[in-house]
């Protein structure tokens, strides 16, 4: 079923506190050796990309395969590592990034917005407040846009409102203030949920599914097209500001994809779709788990927590992708869900199987992986493995980037 799509993972499985020696210690902190091994990597990696990245398209302004994402990473090793040449590199490439915006799409990881919400940053930690206060305006200045109810505007992450909401929440988050007002993205959230509700009412299955969402006239159910990516954002603490809504319409439309899950725990990449084959963050187990773990957060419904495992399952038996290493739909993407169960769980099996496709990661290019189109990308290629190496280091600070929050 699987074998085309992923390698047999050749690892142990967690067997005890024997499984970690070296790696870990009973605490959760990486030993010197192993934090050391990473760190050396990621500085290898670092060399390889950006030797990679004089070929790469120069008018890609994008966070998933362009100079924005690039951007993002190093503002990560800044947050890191606190070595002031990572932001310089941060900055020049970010600068890049707004010499070739689009002018057209309004997310996070596909749009302008993202690029201005990196820069924004940047420019906070340069202490250059009058630039990084210009970006914030014009991610405001699409606002409008996006809460329209008119127009075709979809409502998932990578190109929809989800994605615009994401950009307004790594702002607040990364300068760690309130600069967006509560009340922008609670609109946004009002949007997506009114959005969902109408075409769950056309669709007539209001009584299956409350809220419905299609991406090019597909219902998708992964994490970057689909409903639980959106789901996982209508299920965030302060976001929407009614708790009726909450129960009434969210939480039967997280019961139903919950119904759509395969006997082996994973699910499919859209509604009606019958064949068990991706095991990817943007379709599959490793992206659903979010939604799975956020509504085991606010319901406290074990059955969520106890899907959620079982993802992890999955992708730790079919999560070694021939895809490659990246975090849309590779090792690194994958490792997340690993570190998400280990966050709420403390269960150091999950650290531990995080550790191994890290060491799976560090043999990048060893195991005759196919080569993504954009193989030095933050979402396809090199850019996200480091992302994802990097974040290790700090495991219980980890989260998925541009999507976990």
């Amino acid at each position: 079923m699987s074998e085309p799509r992923a390698y047999k993972n050749p690892y142990p499985d967690y067997s005890g506190p024997e499984s970690v020696q070296g790696i870990f210690d009973a605490h959760g902190r990486l030993t010197a050796a192993f934090a050391g091994r990473i760190s050396s990597k990621i500085s290898e990696l670092l060399a390889v990309m950006e030797n990679g990245l004089k070929s790469a398209d120069p008018r890609d302004c994008t966070g998933y395969t362009g100079w924005a994402g690039i951007a993002l990473l190093y503002l990560h090793l800044h947050t890191v590592y606190g070595d002031p040449a990572f932001l310089q590199r941060a900055f020049d490439h970010v600068s890049r990034s707004l010499k070739c915006l689009t002018g057209s799409r309004v997310t996070f990881l596909c749009g302008d917005v993202g690029p201005l919400a990196v820069a924004a940053v940047v420019y906070h930690r340069l202490q250059r407040p009058q630039e990084a206060e210009e970006c914030i305006n014009r991610v405001l200045q699409m606002h409008r846009t996006v809460v329209k109810s008119t127009g075709n505007l979809p409502n998932e992450l990578l190109y929809g409102r989800v994605g615009y909401l994401y950009s307004l929440i790594f702002i607040n988050q990364q300068l760690q203030q309130e600069v967006i007002p509560a009340q922008y993205i609670q609109q946004v959230c009002d949007t997506v949920l009114a959005s969902g509700h109408n075409l769950s009412q056309r669709m007539r299955i209001v009584e299956q599914s409350p809220l419905m969402y299609e991406w090019y006239q597909e219902q998708y159910v992964g994490a970057a097209h689909g409903l639980t990516g959106i789901y996982y954002y209508l299920m965030q603490p302060g976001f929407m500001t009614d708790e009726g809504r909450l129960l009434a319409l969210v939480k039967p439309s997280v019961d139903f994809v919950c119904r759509l899950k395969f006997p082996t725990g994973n699910y499919p990449p859209c509604v009606g779709d019958e064949r068990d084959l991706l095991v990817h963050w943007c379709h599959g187990a490793p992206g659903i788990i979010y939604m799975l773990l956020q509504a085991y957060k606010v319901f406290g419904v074990q059955q969520y927590l106890e899907d959620a495992v079982r993802c992890g399952e999955v992708v730790w038996q079919r999560g070694l992708l021939k895809k490659g290493y990246g975090l849309c739909h590779g090792a690194a993407g994958n490792a997340y869900c690993f570190l998400s169960l280990y966050k709420l769980t403390q269960d150091p099996k999950y650290l531990y199987r995080t550790c191994m496709f890290a060491d799976w990661c560090m043999n990048y290019g060893k195991h005759g992986c196919r080569t993504p189109d954009t193989p030095f990308s933050l979402f396809e290629g090199m850019a996200g493995t480091i992302y994802f190496l990097a974040d290790l280091l700090q495991p219980l600070a980890a989260k998925f980037p541009a999507f976990e929050v």
